[in-house]
């Protein structure tokens, strides 16, 4: 089948740090090249792929060159999908919306995977205008927004089974892991590591946007021995990131469309302790793979009993769920739907 895959121009794919969507999307990629599939994938100059790459632009925006306007990349993104349409069986797309216009107006087979919340002001109208554009959720959870959407599958995240080796022993720290915004809820982990008496580590990145919110409420809190900072990581520093920790905090106050950091925690062994919101009850499995919780007074007694579970079975539960190949299997059956319907 030929498959044409469209990714946002924002990161690279894979990306050189932060960016979940572009790393679900490196590994569809190079299993259904794996599978035998014709994919090309339309993505920043300095993405890697095991298909052909048709590189949109020559470098992802946000490490690329200041001052280039993210509209004008997405703009011709667009174009060239327009253009190459015809070439593929199917088009499936990972940048929201934005080439519903267009894609529907190709005749050629498509799907949008959402990799966002949905609770966004317009975007009911957005939809509303595209009834019958198929859509692909990544959580149950995720579609209560828009139900009324063209909801064809949800397909849960899965990375590649043997991407991070799992530890089976006590881990001596807390981890934090993600954007540090308030909805992820940094302040939370620190209270809760604090209360327990455990050092807490927070990989991530800070947002310009949330500079603000950095030097006052958290950069007070990081003292470099209780509570690190350890700035972003990648996927070989990751690995040890992640595996070292007893437990991965995951107190997030909004409502997270999946949350990829809760699947590499278990990929590693390490139970995650999350909040009851968005994605969490359908991710985590409690009291197996970690604990979902409500509020910080619970969390702490989580960690308690987080220690005590058996980091095998979260890495077996890990490879019975959330491995990429499953994934790529559940993709492809929508694709040969969605061509079969074409044809008919």
């Amino acid at each position: 089948m030929r498959i044409a895959q469209l990714a946002p121009l924002a990161e690279s794919v894979p990306p050189k740090l932060y960016g979940g969507t572009e790393r679900v999307i490196a590994w569809l990629v190079d299993e259904l090249v794996e599978l035998g599939h014709d994919v090309t994938l339309f993505a920043s100059g300095d993405s890697r792929t095991k298909g052909k790459l048709h590189a949109v632009w020559p470098r992802a925006l946000r490490l690329g060159r200041k001052g280039v306007d993210p509209n004008a990349a997405c703009a011709l993104l667009i174009e060239v999908i327009a253009e190459r349409a015809r070439e593929f069986d199917v088009i499936h797309s990972h940048v929201d919306w934005l080439p519903l216009p267009v894609l529907s107006r190709t005749g050629v087979p498509f799907l949008t995977t959402m990799h966002g919340r949905l609770d966004l002001p317009g975007l009911s109208n957005v939809i509303g205008a595209f009834p019958e554009a198929p859509f692909v959720s990544i959580s149950d959870n995720q579609r209560r927004p828009l139900p009324e959407a063209n909801w064809i599958a949800t397909i849960a995240h899965g990375l590649p089974q043997e991407l991070f080796r799992p530890s089976y022993e006590p881990g001596s720290y807390l981890a934090f892991l993600g954007r540090l915004t308030a909805e992820k809820g940094p302040e939370d982990a620190i209270r809760i590591a604090r209360a327990v008496g455990m050092p807490l580590r927070i990989a991530a990145k800070i947002p310009r946007a949330e500079a603000t919110y950095f030097k006052k409420r958290l950069e007070p809190e990081i003292d470099g021995e209780n509570v690190m900072l350890v700035g972003e990581v990648d996927e070989v520093r990751k690995q040890p990131f992640l595996a070292g920790a007893a437990a991965l905090l995951f107190p997030i106050d909004w409502p997270e469309p999946f949350g990829l950091v809760m699947i590499e925690a278990m990929a590693c062994g390490t139970p995650v302790i999350a909040y009851r919101s968005g994605s969490v009850p359908e991710v985590v499995e409690d009291g197996v793979t970690g604990f979902i919780v409500d509020g910080e007074e619970q969390a702490i007694e989580a960690v308690k009993e987080a220690v005590r579970l058996e980091r095998r079975t979260v890495r077996t539960r890990f490879e019975e769920r959330f491995v990429a190949s499953r994934m790529t299997r559940e993709y492809e059956s929508c694709y040969h739907e969605l061509v079969a319907r074409g044809r008919s």
